[in-house]
C-alpha cells in the first residue's frame, strides 16, 4: 500500500511562526525557508512524490521557489488556489508610496475599508470561524508586507514563462483580493507541458471555505490522483 505524508509551513509573521503578526520583512526569506523545508521533508520521505499546495501569497511563494531549478527537480507538481500573481493594493497609496513607506514605517497599518479587507467567502459561518482563529491575522495589512507582496507579484509577472513544473491553478472569477487575470496569465505563459486552469464563476478568494468547497476539493483530488 502506498504511504503518504502531509506537512504544512507557516511563513514568518503568520500562523504559529515567530515574528510580529502579519509582518514580513522580506518574502524572499519565506522562499528560502520553503526551499529548506522541502529538502527536510524529502529527506524524511525518500522516494515519495512531492506536491506543493499554496493559497494566495503562499501560492506566489511556491511559484518563486519553483523557478529555482534545484527546487523544480524536487516537485512532482503544484496546486495553487487564488495565487498572488496579480493583486490590487488594499489602499491606493500603497502602490505609489510603497517603497518609501516600507522603509520609514514598515509596520504601519492603513485602515481597511472593510474590517478584514474585501470579502473572501460567501459563507458567513466559515468567515466567523476564520476570523476568530487566533492564528489568523485580522488587522489591516502592514506596509512592508503589502510592499513585499507587490514586489513578489511584479517579479512573477516577468518570469511566468519560466514556470515548468506540472501545475493546477484554481481561482474564483469574482475574487476581490488576487486578480483572476493573474492566474489566466500564469496558465497561458507557463512552460509546463502539464498545466490546468479552473475558474469558478461567482466564487471569491478563499475557495476552500466557499459554499462550493466540496466541488473545488473534488477537482483538486481528480487532478492529483493520476499523478501520484
Amino acid at each position: 500500500m502506498a504511504s503518504a505524508s502531509r506537512y504544512g509551513m507557516d511563513w514568518t509573521g503568520h500562523g504559529g511562526s515567530d515574528g510580529l503578526h502579519g509582518y514580513v520583512q522580506s518574502l524572499d526569506h519565506a522562499v528560502s525557508d520553503l526551499k529548506m523545508y522541502l529538502k527536510k521533508v524529502l529527506a524524511e520521505n525518500p522516494g515519495l512524490p512531492c506536491f506543493c499546495f499554496g493559497h494566495s501569497t503562499g501560492g506566489g511563494i511556491i511559484l518563486k521557489a519553483a523557478l529555482d531549478p534545484e527546487v523544480e527537480t524536487l516537485l512532482r507538481g503544484i496546486v495553487l488556489t487564488s495565487p498572488a500573481v496579480r493583486v490590487q493594493p488594499t489602499h491606493p497609496i500603497i502602490a505609489v508610496m510603497a517603497p518609501i513607506f516600507a522603509l520609514i514605517a514598515p509596520r504601519y497599518q492603513f485602515t481597511a475599508s472593510h474590517r478584514n479587507g474585501p470579502p473572501v467567502s460567501r459563507d458567513p459561518e466559515a468567515l466567523r470561524a476564520k476570523y476568530t482563529d487566533p492564528l489568523v491575522f485580522t488587522g489591516a495589512i502592514r506596509v512592508r508586507t503589502g510592499y513585499e507582496i507587490l514586489r513578489l507579484t511584479s517579479y512573477l509577472q516577468q518570469h511566468l514563462h519560466r514556470i515548468a513544473v506540472p501545475l493546477l491553478v484554481l481561482h474564483g472569477a469574482d475574487d476581490l483580493v488576487t486578480d483572476p487575470r493573474g492566474s489566466r496569465a500564469l496558465y497561458e505563459r507557463a512552460s509546463s507541458a502539464d498545466k490546468s486552469l479552473k475558474l469558478y464563476d461567482g466564487l471569491l478568494h478563499d475557495l476552500l471555505i466557499e459554499p462550493e468547497k466540496d466541488r473545488v476539493m473534488d477537482d483538486i483530488v481528480a487532478w492529483l490522483s493520476p499523478r501520484v
